[in-house]
């Protein structure tokens, strides 16, 4: 069942490319529909995700992020200010093509994050010394 605010919380995400948590795609979504729950906001990013329609992820006993962007990519978090990046592996064959071509077993996805210093952070760290 895709309810009006099932509608609106999806469309929001992807308006975004910041992979927010519930808690603050409630506070975006809040702005459009100001009687909504975050409960609600829980319960329809989880019933969407266990739909394919959007991915969530992040480490155990933190918050869960979601991606409404489905294509093969990677994802980069900034050690330093938290933000998180799509990675687009372009030209580069993806790891599930390379994994089919090396193995056995017949991959059908994968979680793959890469962690670091984003490009604003090092130019800003640089620009400090």
């Amino acid at each position: 069942m895709n309810t009006k605010q099932r509608t609106i919380i999806l469309e929001k995400l992807q308006s975004l490319n910041t992979h927010p948590t519930a808690d603050e795609l409630f506070q975006r979504v809040r702005k459009k529909l100001p009687n909504i729950s975050l409960g609600t906001v829980y319960r329809n990013l989880n019933q969407l995700s266990e739909q394919g329609i959007i991915t969530k992820f992040g480490k155990a006993g933190e918050q869960k992020r979601f991606d409404a962007r489905q294509d093969n990519h990677y994802h980069f978090t900034c050690s330093e200010c938290g933000k998180i990046y799509d990675l687009i592996p372009g030209k580069m064959p993806s790891l599930t093509t390379i994994m089919n071509s090396i193995t056995q077993h017949e991959v059908h996805g994968f979680d793959l994050e890469f962690y670091g210093k984003c490009a604003n952070c090092k130019t800003k760290e640089n620009n400090d010394d």
